[in-house]
Formats: structure tokens, C-alpha cells, sequence
């Protein structure tokens, strides 16, 4: 089976979920505690990458941290992953990354959908 890493908050209910579900399934994945460990800006890309998303479209807006940046539309890419390497509460939670696919697990169910191409194999 492939390695399953899953970027988790202990203290968010939709992440104990997404690992719950992970485990329910018989997956044990790699939990990196995010906020303890913040990804580096090398790692956030290839997530990104992962994720076939932008910067933007992963940053929790409603965080009491976002309010305080100035980050708008405007800002470039790099000084988007450049808040979240610095302030990793900001970051959308959970992450679930296997191989070259990642999914955000919000809601958890999303993971299904990195799961299906596991089954298959």
C-alpha cells in the first residue's frame, strides 16, 4: 500500500474525522501535527501541486490570524505560501496526501476519492 501522510489539528473535528476515516478503512497514515511542524515553502508547493490548487484557495479566511495579514487577490503566490510557512494556522485543514495526489478532507469524505485508485490496485 502507499504511503498516506495526513496533515492533521488534533483540536479540529473535521481532521479527528478524516483520520478516524483513514483508520476505518485500515489505513494508518503518517499524521504530521502541522501547526507543531509547519511545512516549508518547498513542501507547500509540491502540496499545492498535489492539491491542483492555488495558494489562495487554501487558506482558512475566517482564522482570526487571516484578518490580521494583508493579503488580498493581489498578493503574488509566493507571498501567499510565504503566510502560510509563517502561519500555519491558516492553512486549510486536513490535508491528505498520497503519492503525487493530495485532497483537502473538508468535508472528510473527500478522502474517498484518493482512496478509490488504491482499491483499484
Amino acid at each position: 500500500m502507499q504511503n498516506i501522510t495526513i496533515w492533521h489539528n488534533p483540536r479540529c473535528s473535521k481532521s479527528r474525522q478524516a483520520l478516524a476515516l483513514l483508520e476505518g478503512v485500515g489505513i494508518t497514515p503518517k499524521v504530521v501535527k502541522y501547526l507543531e511542524n509547519p511545512p516549508t515553502t518547498t513542501e507547500l508547493e509540491a502540496t499545492l501541486k498535489q492539491l491542483q490548487c492555488g495558494p489562495a484557495q487554501l487558506v482558512r479566511r475566517g482564522e482570526a490570524v487571516f484578518k490580521t495579514l494583508t493579503l488580498s487577490e493581489k498578493n503574488s503566490d509566493q507571498e501567499w505560501i510565504k503566510a502560510m510557512v509563517n502561519n500555519p494556522i491558516i492553512i486549510e485543514r486536513p490535508i491528505i496526501i498520497c503519492d503525487d495526489r493530495a485532497v483537502i478532507g473538508r468535508p472528510p469524505e473527500n478522502i474517498y476519492g484518493l482512496l478509490e485508485p488504491l482499491e483499484r490496485s
